[in-house]
């Protein structure tokens, strides 16, 4: 009898061992990337997330906050993307500038933070273990208007180097700032594909600006770019900490006021499938049952 307890603890043991073990699939560091512009330089800090079951050179994925700051967003999609066999460097955008985020405390244009996304990207793109061809990019409002810009050759050809972002996801950008205000001009694209998702019920854009801002693009340059449009979404729906009201200068075509930050699980899961659904086939990588998991939520 004590001798079969044993053995069902042992077994107990190695269960528990066994699922810790797959629950931890990634290697995790905190590191600093230094940023270098003719006025300026600086280090920026980023979250490193590298898969350890890959002995060969992988895809990697950079992470950009919104004007929240970092929060739940990036993790959310860092796992699932670690899990499909994709390595993740989410950088904290505000932390260098001394920023505490929101509207209030940010800087005055993404433009200013662009050099950080060049930056992160030169470094994935000199990593041993990345893959420098296979290099995507996610952000979140202010994040997806940094992934939009790094779409277009005006911007990736500032930095003089030979890299560019292999795909492109852009989650409630406020499309109505491209093609209509100085500096966020969104065409002479790199070549490399781009996503966006965005809510009806965004109160921080309009619902019809991301599909116009398509529509209106020549017929070669809609070839690169998707939207989809989620009925039940707010701005920020996958960020999932609870509901917050905000008031933004960019918001309501730029006239300002007050914008809905609500989560909705189902709608984050729905468009996490898609972010995993969009690297996973633009990496050539196989199907994660995890990502089926999503699609089912």
């Amino acid at each position: 009898m004590l001798k079969k307890m044993f053995l069902v603890i042992l077994l107990l043991l190695f269960c528990q061992g066994f699922v810790y073990a797959t629950k931890l699939p990634t290697r995790i560091s905190y590191i600093t990337i230094p940023v270098v512009t003719p006025a300026q330089s600086w280090q920026v800090s980023a979250q490193l997330r590298v898969p350890r079951n890959s002995d060969s050179a992988i895809p990697a994925v950079v992470i950009l906050h919104s004007s929240a700051g970092v929060d739940s967003t990036g993790a959310f999609y860092a796992r699932a993307l670690n899990h499909s066999g994709i390595a993740t460097l989410e950088l904290d955008l505000w932390g260098a500038r001394d920023l505490a985020g929101g509207s209030e405390n940010r800087p005055e244009s993404p433009q200013e933070t662009l050099p950080d996304v060049f930056a992160a990207l030169a470094y994935l793109a000199q990593h041993p273990n990345i893959d420098k061809d296979r290099i995507g990019v996610i952000g979140f409002s202010w994040g997806g208007i940094l992934s939009m810009l790094t779409a277009t050759e005006q911007y990736m050809s500032m930095t003089g180097l030979p890299y560019r972002f292999a795909g492109h996801v852009a989650h409630y950008p406020l499309c109505w700032l491209f093609n209509f205000a100085p500096g966020f001009e969104f065409d002479n694209f790199t070549g490399a594909p781009v996503l966006i998702q965005t809510g009806a019920k965004d109160d921080y854009d309009l619902p019809e600006t991301c599909p116009a801002l398509v529509d209106n693009l020549s017929e070669h340059d809609q070839s690169f770019v998707k939207v989809k449009v989620y009925k039940r979404a707010f701005h920020a729906w996958d960020r999932l900490e609870p509901k917050w009201i905000v008031d933004d200068p960019f918001s309501h075509l730029g006239q300002g006021g007050l914008v809905t930050l609500a989560p909705n699980i189902r709608v984050a899961y729905k468009s996490r499938y898609r972010v995993i659904k969009f690297f996973t086939g633009l990496f050539n990588l196989q199907k994660s049952k995890y990502n089926e998991h999503d699609n089912n939520e």
